[in-house]
C-alpha cells in the first residue's frame, strides 16, 4: 500500500525554525504535486503551500515569505522548511500527494497521518 510517512513536528519558540519531511511509501510509477495542508485547533483544514513535479509552487498568504516547500524527486520526498514561526502556526501539518501506481494508471491522492507543530513559549 502506498503511504505518506510524515516527520519533523513538535514543540518550537515563537521565531523559531522548524523542518518537516513526507516520504512517499511503496512502490509509485509517478508523483504529481505534493503539498502540505494544516489544521489549527477549532479551525477548519487548509492550504499551506503546494509543489509540482516541475518545481512550480504556491503558498498560502499567511505563510508566504516564512515557509518554503521543496521535494526531492528522486526521493518523493517533500519537505516544508519553517521560519519565523508565530503561534498562530501551532496546528497539525498533514502532507498530500498525487500519485500514479503504474504507468496509463489513474492518479490518486494520499494523506499523511499528520504531525503537530506547537509554537509557544
Amino acid at each position: 500500500q502506498v503511504q505518506l510517512v510524515e516527520s519533523g513536528g513538535g514543540l518550537v519558540q515563537p521565531g523559531g525554525s522548524l523542518r518537516l519531511s513526507c516520504a512517499v511509501s511503496g512502490s509509485v510509477f509517478s508523483v504529481d504535486v505534493m503539498g502540505w495542508y494544516r489544521q489549527a485547533p477549532g479551525k477548519e483544514r487548509g492550504l499551506v503551500a503546494t509543489i509540482s513535479s516541475g518545481g512550480s509552487t504556491n503558498y498560502a498568504d499567511s505563510v508566504k515569505g516564512r515557509f518554503t516547500i521543496s521535494r526531492d524527486n528522486a526521493k518523493n520526498t517533500v519537505y516544508l522548511q519553517m521560519d519565523r514561526l508565530r503561534p498562530e502556526d501551532t496546528a497539525v501539518y498533514y502532507c498530500n500527494a498525487d500519485y500514479a501506481r503504474a504507468m496509463g494508471h489513474m492518479y490518486r491522492e494520499v494523506w499523511g497521518q499528520g504531525t503537530l507543530v506547537t509554537v509557544s513559549s
